[in-house]
């Protein structure tokens, strides 16, 4: 039974000695390699400025003034993790066209390892978000859904047993396109264990009550609430809660829920349940902030430190994400930065808060 009383605000005080413990955590990160195996895509975003409204429909027209591209789904996590210096296995389905090959083209200049798959069925997916005077008007998607076949599975897991042994840990990336199959699934469980090596998951519906098992599933909130269809989730009791049924349902060591604005909440076995706020200053845009608090919570955990630690830090890492507009990364420097910000009255006291 879950004791309501364990919920608890995560202590903000620190010496200054646990800060300096943070920041030298980050300079490790740069010796972790992650697989990554999910669904890759282009984020795609044109920029422009709207002045007047569609004489052909009550549209407004978007002068175009800028176009960016950049590496979405779980290529994002990709890039996440390279931004840091570490190293980084990428296994996925990039279509036969030119977004396949800016996927590729993009992922080339990286410190990582294409294990990316090609198929002649579907396109590349594609996620176009035109945005005028900083407020998106509309996003479009360019993609085909559902399993991919076996021969394509086959190639999957192949490339997953090919590098796993050469991982310290795994990221599932599932936007619910068809890279994570049943089969995969039991693929990763199965070597995961041989090697003993932490998987972390971002589950989408269709496959949210297969990740058994596993070491740290990170839903949103409305997707926890979704999942478990629960009702009437207010509090940060109910939140408690609701992960705990979703450790009792999946037997996952972490459950960790992002709350936007709210920050995240860290649910762990045996009631163990923690609220890191928010160390967001401004938020422009959430794209892509979960795949950044997966990304650093796998590089955290890789070089052997605890889940709270490693929410901790990853918490900080999506704060500074959703500052900037589209999908986005950050690096050391900036979380260095940050959180010497952050704790910059025990950094020149050296004494706790």
């Amino acid at each position: 039974m879950y004791n309501k009383n364990l919920a608890m605000n995560y202590n903000l005080k620190k010496t200054y000695k646990q800060v300096l413990d943070l920041l030298n955590i980050i300079h490790l990160l740069k010796k972790s390699s992650i697989l990554v195996v999910g669904d890759v895509m282009v984020d795609k975003f044109i920029f422009g400025i709207t002045t007047k409204i569609s004489q052909e429909a009550p549209v407004p027209i978007v002068e175009i003034k800028k176009e960016r591209e950049v590496l979405g789904g779980a290529a994002n996590v990709l890039n996440n993790i390279i931004s840091f210096g570490a190293k980084a296995f990428i296994v996925g389905v990039i279509g036969n066209d030119v977004d396949g090959e800016t996927i590729v083209k993009k992922i080339s200049k990286k410190n990582s390892y294409n294990c990316l798959v090609k198929t002649y069925d579907r396109p590349t997916t594609v996620k176009s978000r035109i945005i005028a005077s900083g407020q998106q008007i509309v996003r479009i998607d360019k993609e085909k859904k559902g399993f991919f076949g076996e021969h394509i599975e086959k190639k999957i897991i192949y490339n997953i047993k090919k590098n796993i042994h050469n991982v310290d840990a795994v990221v599932i990336s599932d936007y619910g396109k068809g890279v994570i199959s049943d089969l995969v699934i039991k693929n990763i469980s199965f070597l995961s264990k041989k090697y003993k090596i932490p998987v972390l998951v971002d589950p989408k519906f269709d496959n949210f009550k297969k990740y058994k098992n596993f070491s740290v599933i990170t839903p949103n909130e409305k997707e926890a609430i979704d999942y478990m269809n629960m009702k009437n989730i207010k509090t940060d009791s109910d939140i408690a809660l609701l992960g705990n049924k979703i450790i009792d349902l999946l037997c996952v060591n972490c459950v960790v829920i992002t709350r936007g604005e709210k920050g995240i909440v860290v649910i762990q076995q045996n009631n163990n349940t923690v609220n890191i706020p928010s160390r967001s200053k401004e938020v422009y845009d959430v794209t892509g902030a979960g795949d950044t608090i997966i990304s650093v919570m796998s590089l955290v955990l890789s070089v052997k430190f605890d889940l709270l630690i490693a929410s901790e830090i990853a918490n900080f890492a999506a704060g500074i994400v959703v500052g900037k507009v589209g999908t986005a990364t950050t690096n050391s420097s900036e979380l260095i930065a940050t959180i010497k910000d952050f704790y910059k009255n025990e950094i020149n006291s050296n004494n706790t808060i």
